[in-house]
């Protein structure tokens, strides 16, 4: 195959949607069983059938993720760099066609965040900007991991896909991780959600992993904006492109999130709402398909939820984020691309992973170089 496109391509979203609703019991008890899980065993565990499972799943989880990760979190923070974007996407506070002050933090701007974000005890940090490659394009993130790169031992990227020599370019000033989701894997929805600018293009953003594993990033992030599509579906279609993507490019660490449509100015409502029992079951899937991969909880989701995820499989979690850029310190009344529901301190939420007896590491390893 020639990018993930060519395996995509066999696959037909409604035929996809009816296997996993049709999914039964034994089909769940039979995946729960196993060893080894494939495809076809993930949608029995997304499936309806399987969400009377969630306490069995929940200790298999808990079970393979100590494993493999021990009891550990890590913390990381989001650093947002600009809300300038030329995209029109429906549900996104940054679009095109929102009437609002757009920002682009100057080099001295984004030292003062990152002083605060430091004061805060954080050494990984995930740089953050809407989709404009005028003025904020390979140039300026160039810049931006000059100045960030000694402050940091993990710098993680979440921009707009750029091309693989883009990527080459990045990765020896500092860049570990970049995270590209999809949002929907559903072709038609996803055009009625971005109808103008480069994120339009389907297939490019959807080949963006192809073309970080042939530049040898050293890990990625995957995902869909959980409410866009029928949840079930286009999370079948990310495990798939997880698979894909761990027998292409081995030797690439995996991670994913799931972000749930949020409110913004003028907001969009989600398409299908998915509910917290249904949450910790994709997540318990997730973990029970695969062992390796790392799995996030951003600030989207509410304190309670957050509090009682920590040992059911997630090995990641944001802490004290700000959604719009300076909202540190340069510019704390600039527009928020989404609401932030949990908004303790990253030092509350420590305590509360401490409290559940798990450990967390503000540090992912050392920089020799």
């Amino acid at each position: 195959m020639n990018s993930f496109r060519d395996c995509f391509e066999q696959y037909q979203w409604t035929e996809v949607k009816d296997t996993i609703y049709g999914k039964t019991r034994i089909d769940v008890e039979e995946a729960l069983h196993k060893s080894v899980r494939n495809l076809e065993d993930f949608k029995a565990l997304i499936s309806p059938a399987a969400l009377p499972y969630l306490e069995p799943m929940a200790r298999i989880s808990q079970i393979l993720t100590q494993k493999r990760f021990g009891k550990t979190i890590q913390m990381y923070i989001p650093l947002y760099l600009s809300n300038e974007c030329n995209n029109i996407c429906t549900y996104c506070g940054f679009s095109l066609d929102n009437k609002i002050r757009r920002k682009t933090l100057s080099p001295i701007e984004i030292m003062q965040e990152v002083g605060i974000i430091k004061n805060m005890g954080y050494d990984h940090i995930l740089l953050v900007s809407g989709e404009a490659n005028l003025t904020v394009g390979v140039d300026y993130f160039k810049q931006v991991l000059k100045l960030v790169r000694p402050h940091f031992s993990h710098i993680s990227m979440e921009v707009q896909p750029l091309d693989q020599g883009d990527y080459e370019e990045l990765i020896p000033l500092g860049l570990n991780t970049v995270l590209v989701y999809q949002e929907t894997y559903h072709q038609a929805d996803y055009k009625k959600h971005h109808p103008k600018g480069k994120k339009s293009n389907f297939w490019y953003r959807l080949e963006t992993p192809d073309r970080l594993g042939k530049a040898n990033i050293h890990k990625m992030g995957l995902g869909v904006l959980i409410g866009l599509e029928d949840w079930r579906t286009d999370n079948f279609f990310t495990a798939l492109h997880l698979d894909y993507l761990e027998k292409i490019y081995w030797q690439t660490k995996y991670s994913l999130s799931f972000p749930r449509l949020r409110p913004f100015s003028g907001g969009l409502e989600p398409k299908m709402v998915m509910s917290d029992k249904e949450l910790v079951q994709l997540i318990c899937a997730y973990r029970i398909f695969n062992e390796e991969v790392e799995l996030s909880i951003s600030t989207r989701e509410s304190e309670s939820f957050r509090n009682n995820i920590i040992p059911l499989g997630v090995t990641s979690m944001s802490a004290g984020s700000k959604t719009n850029p300076g909202g540190y310190y340069a510019d704390v009344e600039s527009l928020e691309q989404f609401e932030i529901s949990d908004e303790r301190s990253p030092k509350q939420i420590a305590e509360i992973i401490s409290d559940k007896g798990y450990e967390p590491v503000w540090k992912d390893w050392d920089n020799f170089m």
